[in-house]
């Protein structure tokens, strides 16, 4: 079960969050500032931390600091009743993984909180499972039961990319410069190839699909 520590100076809001992560089937532990939460994280493993930012002894942004300055990358989520596009961008200067707004829309929190632990998952183990298909980063191999198909770098990366996030709308230029490098002048045809031999490569499986979205770029959904 996985341990997220609430940080909040307003005892209500801990209790509230706390209540909401339990529900949700997550083991919630709370610290009223940033001093206490550094304590906490001390001697308990904590695998999410869901952060107030206004708070006294220390606030939300040193605390994040003081982590990722001590090479802490656990994925902290921000909620804060600070709203202007200059908080944010400081909460994100700072080291946050994510922000949400108070008050808190307690579904969209906890939709926030699995994804921020899947992408860590995804970049700890270096691998995906999706559906039963495993993407092995390091081998650059996709597996279903007794099947393994080696792909090449380019195909594996742009497939590892689209399935880390199932469902979400990428781009063209978000993909071309994740995969080929923002400097490359390889052209949108390149990518149309690759997404062409991806298909080819997994349309007997009959588990996902790599989905064109007009004028935007591509997406993959479960079958």
């Amino acid at each position: 079960m996985f341990r997220i520590l609430v940080v909040d100076d307003d005892k209500n809001t801990r209790k509230l969050l706390e209540t909401v992560l339990k529900q949700n089937g997550f083991t919630a532990i709370t610290a009223k500032n940033g001093i206490d939460a550094l304590d906490i994280m001390d001697h308990e493993q904590i695998d999410l931390i869901v952060l107030d930012i206004m708070m006294p002894e220390m606030d939300g942004y040193e605390f994040t600091e003081t982590l990722r300055g001590n090479g802490d990358e656990t994925p902290i989520l921000m909620v804060s009743a600070k709203h202007q596009p200059e908080d944010k961008r400081r909460g994100f200067i700072s080291g946050t993984d994510d922000y949400i707004v108070k008050p808190v829309d307690q579904e969209e929190m906890i939709l926030r909180v699995r994804a921020l632990l899947r992408r860590a998952r995804i970049v700890s183990e270096r691998r995906i499972v999706f559906e039963d298909i495993v993407l092995d980063y390091d081998s650059q191999t996709v597996t279903r039961g007794e099947e393994q198909v080696e792909l090449p770098q380019k195909e594996f990366l742009l497939l590892y990319k689209l399935l880390s996030y199932p469902g979400k709308i990428f781009t063209r230029n978000q993909l071309m410069d994740e995969i080929w490098g923002a400097e490359t002048e390889t052209g949108w045809e390149t990518l149309t190839v690759h997404i062409g031999r991806l298909r080819r490569h997994f349309e007997h499986w009959n588990v996902f699909e790599i989905v064109a979205i007009r004028g935007l770029g591509y997406k993959v959904v479960k079958k």
